[in-house]
């Protein structure tokens, strides 16, 4: 295993320390370990490319790494009542759907390469996850009574939105025949 899979693996295995004290409202270790994890996706990706060290496991196990250390801290933040579900549902529903079209065009041997608004989103959503747990110990209102817990979560959403129409959009090529 090279050093970037090691990286990405590494971030799966921070993810129930994350969880842990996510769930016991320490926030600042959860913000930590969340933050370190968020870095190493952009180091993994960096160190792949320059070394080139790009590899079938790294393509498949990174995004997937991503998406669990996301989830894991929407699904809490559920349960925290910092996020409401439709939100997050929203998100993930967002990435099935993707993930479907990515299945049926690797059926019909169609390369979908990454986008930048999907890097976008993954960015927007972990800066977002970490403004959101440092948010939640403050009780300060935006606009519309909103809380900027509230206005973070709106935030991403919306950007997940737009990644995933832009995706849609892009690969509309590959439903033609169906």
């Amino acid at each position: 295993m090279n050093l970037p899979n090691m990286i990405t693996m590494g971030r799966v295995i921070a993810i129930p320390f994350f969880m842990y004290f996510l769930y016991t409202m320490n926030d600042l270790a959860a913000c930590l370990i969340f933050a370190i994890a968020s870095i190493s996706d952009f180091l993994d990706g960096y160190l792949a490319r320059k070394m080139n060290l790009v590899t079938n496991f790294g393509k498949f196990m990174d995004p997937t790494a991503d998406k669990l250390l996301v989830y894991s801290a929407l699904l809490l933040f559920i349960e925290r009542g910092l996020m409401g579900s439709v939100l997050v549902t929203i998100i993930i529903s967002r990435d099935f759907i993707i993930n479907t079209m990515r299945s049926i065009a690797v059926e019909k041997n169609i390369v979908i390469p990454a986008m930048w608004s999907g890097k976008i989103k993954t960015t927007i959503q972990m800066i977002g996850i970490m403004l959101i747990m440092i948010f939640s110990h403050y009780s300060i209102h935006g606009i519309f009574s909103l809380s900027l817990t509230e206005i973070t979560a709106i935030i991403i959403t919306l950007v997940t939105i737009y990644s995933g129409v832009d995706y849609m959009i892009k690969m509309k090529d590959i439903f033609k025949d169906n």
